[in-house]
């Protein structure tokens, strides 16, 4: 992807809330600033299992990474994001968990409330007209032969399998774990980050990714303007 510039529609946490600060010691970068966050004590092995996720940043994909067809521009995602956001209202999605998901570990809801796959779906289709179609290459990083037929009819039609009735929402922690490891990383990010508070989604985050570096926050959009 070296001198490709990509676009994600993500979920961040407010900067400086206690989720933030959680999910950016964890992979060790803050996405908004760019700067390094020392890791949780006694969790500096972190910095072996979460070369991936730092990458991404802490957030919860809603619209996968993707170039732009030609014709667009930054500007004119960055206004699309603002009209999703504007008139829609904040979901509670509560309580928060660390779960084993496949082999990484990440942070998803204790009950996902309905409107929390209406609106990923909402942005897979809003921003879907600023997505460049996937190149060869691109499409065989997502491992087409390991997904269902749906799954594969998914990804060309959208460009990621994971989208619709697919959907999860998750805030991932970890690279893919060998399975011996699995349980041990759950348990210890369990305890770091203890009872958390009640997550509600409250905004919308562009966020853009140069060549091979991080992703970075360009924006983040609060529902409701």
């Amino acid at each position: 992807m070296t001198g490709t510039t990509r676009y994600a529609l993500y979920f961040t946490p407010p900067p400086g809330s206690d989720l933030a600060r959680f999910g950016n010691a964890v992979l060790g970068t803050d996405n908004h600033t760019g700067a390094e966050v020392p890791r949780p004590d006694g969790m500096a092995d972190l910095a072996g299992v979460t070369d991936s996720p730092r990458l991404y940043g802490f957030h919860a994909t809603l619209k996968a990474p993707m170039r732009l067809r030609p014709e667009a521009t930054e500007a004119d995602l960055l206004a699309a994001a603002e009209m999703v956001a504007a008139d829609h209202p904040p979901v509670p999605v509560g309580p928060l968990r660390v779960a084993t998901l496949g082999a990484f570990t990440a942070l998803i809801p204790q009950a996902a409330p309905p409107e929390l796959g209406l609106f990923a779906a909402e942005c897979v289709a809003a921003f879907e007209p600023f997505r460049a179609p996937l190149t060869e290459a691109e499409t065989a990083r997502r491992k087409p032969e390991r997904l269902s037929p749906r799954g594969r009819a998914l990804l060309a039609r959208w460009g990621y399998p994971h989208v619709f009735e697919d959907f999860r929402f998750h805030m991932t922690l970890t690279d893919a774990l060998p399975e011996e490891a699995r349980a041990s990383w759950r348990e210890r990010l369990e305890k770091a980050y203890g009872a958390g508070t009640p997550l509600t989604l409250d905004a919308l985050s562009v966020l853009r990714q140069d060549g091979a570096g991080p992703f970075r926050v360009l924006h983040r959009v609060a529902f409701g303007g």
